[in-house]
């Protein structure tokens, strides 16, 4: 913003140029009027009455040598002729100045317009500056702040004041050409309110449950705030869940090697923690939404999700996928709304549908894990239900870390089948494939926050790298984004909590408060 000094040299030099220009265009008018002789040529004639002449500079007209040769009458003769030459001259020579007055008026008039077209640029000008100058005074004064001063003056309350003299080596008045601005439409709370194009409520949450037998809760190490609890701890949790806007739920038994068989047949007990459970929490809490787990891992003595060959190690499909009917249609017996199966076996939906609609289960819900990937981040998640495979790995039905266009085709098996759901896990590393569900599906879309994803989160905020609350918050709201309508996460009751705190990071942010 330039000083009061320069903008009154500024001003006086533009005044000057200004006046300048005014008296050179009445010069020019003064000077173009006083030249009578540049208003018709030699050889040009005019007419008087009906004779013609012509009009030649009075400088020129000379009879005298001519009239010394000549006889005393036609001499006469050529002197009354030239008298009356002279005469129309003067006659002549009066309408040129008549002439040049009109022009002279015209072209002073003409300078007058050039001066006051002049005085309105000026004034233009001027204005604009001062108006810009009254913008960028706030600025300068947050910005350039003497030394030793605390100055704030219209900044903003954790900006440090400048160095006395300070500006930024910049060049005035820089601005880009014709651009593209999209943070126009980031420039206010409000604005960006009505632009947020991804909302996530705790209705959004699916909140896994870890149970056992036990009449204790059970700390899992690799997963910081999660237990395996006992029968009055899960009906605790459902309480302090619903408290918080959270109403679906998601069971996943630790089962004693006792009961654990190469078929699984556990799995389908009537008399199962899974059924026992479901009956309790619809008991007290009819109106939550209860999923089950479908599969045989935590039942299978060999740690796999199938029965295994045990002379060539494969998983055999379809007798697996008989065990998972039995399983599926007990769990609708003991009450639960959604049936999950996690096992990636071939044609497993479209036979537990009709197990369950044979069984009379028509409302009972399939959410396909639709793409589950062979991930390394099911650790802490195997630890909690001591169902690590006995040999090999998943890789023989669970998905390719490295593939994506792989679940169009689980999509297209799935849907046909009859899921109601489909499912992506891991979450987090499987964004793209979240995404991939979203577009080539009119289902809605799960992801699972997995134990691997929340130890991270843990075990980073526990070292004080990462502020938990908001890369939490950040990690599920991604998961939204790429399209995921329900999230299985850890961090459903603890989330929401979070996200209904009044003064938290969570409410201060979408009311632009941070």
């Amino acid at each position: 913003m330039p000083q009061g000094g320069e903008a009154s040299s500024t001003t006086r030099t533009t005044a000057v140029f200004v006046a300048f220009a005014g008296l050179l265009g009445v010069a020019l008018g003064v000077h173009l009027g006083s030249q009578p002789g540049a208003l018709y040529m030699q050889g040009s004639s005019v007419a008087v009455g009906q004779t013609t002449k012509p009009v030649v500079d009075s400088g020129r007209w000379s009879v005298a040598p001519a009239m010394s040769r000549m006889p005393r009458a036609a001499a006469a003769s050529v002197e009354q002729e030239a008298q009356r030459g002279m005469e129309y001259d003067n006659l002549v020579m009066q309408l040129p100045r008549e002439s040049s007055n009109v022009e002279t008026m015209t072209l002073l008039g003409l300078g007058g317009l050039v001066t006051a077209a002049m005085a309105v640029l000026y004034r233009f000008m001027n204005q604009n500056k001062k108006q810009v100058a009254m913008d960028l005074q706030p600025v300068d004064w947050a910005m350039a702040t003497t030394a030793g001063e605390d100055v704030q003056a219209g900044g903003i309350p954790g900006i440090a004041p400048r160095p006395a003299g300070y500006s930024h080596d910049v060049t005035k008045g820089y601005q880009l050409e014709e651009v593209s601005r999209p943070r126009r439409n980031r420039r206010s709370p409000v604005i960006r309110s009505f632009m947020r194009e991804t909302s996530m409520t705790p209705a959004n949450f699916i909140a896994p449950f870890f149970i056992h037998d036990d009449d204790f809760d059970e700390e899992i190490s690799a997963m910081p705030g999660c237990y395996r609890l006992c029968a009055a701890s899960v009906m605790r949790e459902v309480a302090e869940h619903v408290a918080v806007g959270v109403r679906t739920f998601i069971l996943f038994p630790k089962i004693p090697d006792e009961l654990k068989t190469p078929d699984g047949r556990q799995c389908y007990d009537e008399n199962d923690i899974v059924m026992r459970t479901i009956k309790m929490i619809k008991a007290a809490h009819p109106d939550v939404i209860i999923c089950t787990d479908v599969a045989l891992d935590p039942y299978n003595s060999d740690g796999h999700d199938g029965i295994v060959d045990m002379n060539t190690g494969e998983i055999i499909n379809d007798i697996t996928v008989e065990q998972l009917c039995k399983q599926a249609v007990q769990q609708a017996r003991a009450g639960a709304d959604i049936v999950a199966p996690s096992d990636m076996q071939d044609g497993r939906i479209g036979a537990i549908r009709d197990a369950l609609d044979n069984e009379g289960f028509t409302g009972v819900g399939i959410m396909a894990y639709t793409a589950k990937y062979a991930s390394a981040f099911y650790g802490p998640f195997r630890t909690a239900l001591d169902s690590n495979p006995s040999f090999g790995d998943k890789s023989t039905y669970q998905m390719d870390p490295a593939n994506s266009r792989e679940a169009l085709r689980e999509i297209e098996l799935d849907e046909a089948e009859g899921a109601d759901v489909l499912m992506v896990k891991p979450g987090l590393p499987y964004l793209d494939v979240i995404a991939i569900l979203k577009q080539n599906s009119s289902l809605p879309i799960a992801a699972y926050h997995v134990s691997g994803e929340y130890a991270m989160i843990k075990a980073a905020a526990a070292a004080g790298y990462i502020d938990e609350e908001k890369v939490a918050l950040e990690s599920l709201l991604s998961m939204r984004r790429a399209g995921a309508d329900v999230i299985l996460t850890y961090y459903a009751k603890q989330a929401s909590m979070w996200m209904a705190e009044p003064e938290g990071f969570w409410q201060q942010k979408l009311q632009g408060k941070l």
